[in-house]
């Protein structure tokens, strides 16, 4: 799948967020392990991302593989996530991943859920 293929129909793990992600699963000293993206109820705005490590693969699962790192993303927030950049950022003023969505129409103030 090409760039271009998975911004239209899945999300987008930038270098700098595959490199810490690979970083991150490194340190767990498994290779069992993958990255899944989700959307769940909840936050100020009502869907609220969540990233953790799984092993496990869903029925409708789609997977996508950047440099090595697998990204999992499960058949019902993959119409919310459609397109979004997965980054990481490491600054003096903010540390950690960020998610440029084109399908929210709103956040909250503190950036934590969408909608």
């Amino acid at each position: 799948m090409t760039v271009q293929d998975t911004a239209a129909t899945g999300v987008i793990l930038s270098e700098p967020a595959a490199v810490k992600v690979k970083a991150l699963l490194d340190q767990e000293g498994r290779d069992d392990l993958r990255l899944r993206i989700a959307v769940q109820p909840g936050g100020c705005s009502g869907l609220r991302y969540q990233l953790f490590f799984d092993e496990r693969f869903l029925d409708g699962d789609q997977t996508y593989d950047f440099n090595g790192v697998e990204v999992i993303v499960d058949r019902m927030s993959g119409p919310y996530l459609g397109g979004a950049v997965i980054d990481f950022v490491d600054t003096i003023e903010k540390q950690g991943f960020t998610i440029d969505n084109p399908n929210a129409t709103g956040s909250c103030a503190c950036g934590d859920s969408f909608s």
